[in-house]
């Protein structure tokens, strides 16, 4: 009867060793949800703080979890920021170069405007609407002034009347020194035939040089900064068919160059 009892004992008796490993397996998913749920916040401080403690859990010190790699968004954006902000500040000099830029881009562009004011009221008040005109742009003033207006045809000789508009011209460049002035002759696309020009090249270079003299009658201009230029028939501004844009594409022009490029100021 003792040994009946025994044995009944023994089989009620359940094995739970079973749930050892089944412990273990749900404190590993717990820690590797901790850990996905760590690295989805992109929190540095607290990623590092439960890194630390799963090391000393598992491993009773420092592991490889010890050290975390991960660099947050937000601070990463921060930090770039902050670099950004600190790199190259502007310097006291590269700022006050560029208050000097800014500066002379101002004075020039009051000068230019004044002058083309000054060319547009002459020719309105000397009626020379048809043989003047004028143009700023940001990279030159141009004086555009018809053939007829200063030379007979197929001569480079300014007419005696015309000599007084050049130097009417002049006086007004006279008082906006410190421009590179470029004097450029222009013809139309017919052949010429004289013994004085063999081409319009000939003819363009001349009546630019001749009109460029005169400009520097006066004594107040720097001939340094003058120059004279014959283009002719390769830069026309109308068709060449017809007989108003060939009158048209036989000029002078005189340009105005700018110092400063207005775009240049921009790109700074």
């Amino acid at each position: 009867m003792s040994k009946k009892k025994k044995h009944e004992d023994h089989e009620e008796h359940v094995d739970e060793s079973w749930l050892i490993p089944y412990a273990d397996l749900l404190t590993l998913l717990l820690a590797l949800f901790i850990i996905l749920f760590a690295s989805s916040q992109l929190d540095s401080k607290k990623y590092d703080s439960i890194m630390r403690s799963l090391n000393n859990a598992f491993t009773g010190g420092e592991a490889p979890f010890a050290m975390s790699n991960i660099i947050p968004i937000d601070d990463a954006a921060n930090s770039t920021k902050n670099n950004n902000k600190n790199q190259n500040p502007p310097s006291k000099e590269q700022s006050k170069t560029d208050s000097q830029l800014a500066a002379k881009l101002q004075k020039e562009e009051k000068d230019l405007e004044e002058l083309k004011k000054s060319m547009d009221a002459f020719i309105k008040d000397n009626q020379l609407n048809e043989q003047l005109t004028t143009k700023l742009d940001n990279e030159k003033l141009t004086i555009t002034i018809s053939d007829r207006a200063l030379f007979d045809s197929g001569s480079a000789t300014i007419k005696q009347d015309s000599q007084k508009l050049a130097v009417s011209i002049g006086g007004m460049l006279a008082n906006y020194p410190g421009y590179q002035v470029e004097v450029g002759g222009h013809t139309d696309n017919i052949p010429i035939h004289r013994a004085d020009f063999e081409t319009n090249w000939d003819l363009s270079a001349k009546r630019s040089v001749n009109f460029m003299k005169i400009l520097l009658n006066n004594g107040k201009i720097d001939p340094s900064s003058y120059s004279s230029v014959g283009y002719g028939e390769y830069r026309p501004i109308a068709s060449n068919d017809t007989t108003e844009g060939r009158a048209k594409n036989r000029r002078v022009e005189v340009s105005i160059l700018r110092n400063i490029k207005a775009t240049d100021e921009i790109a700074r």
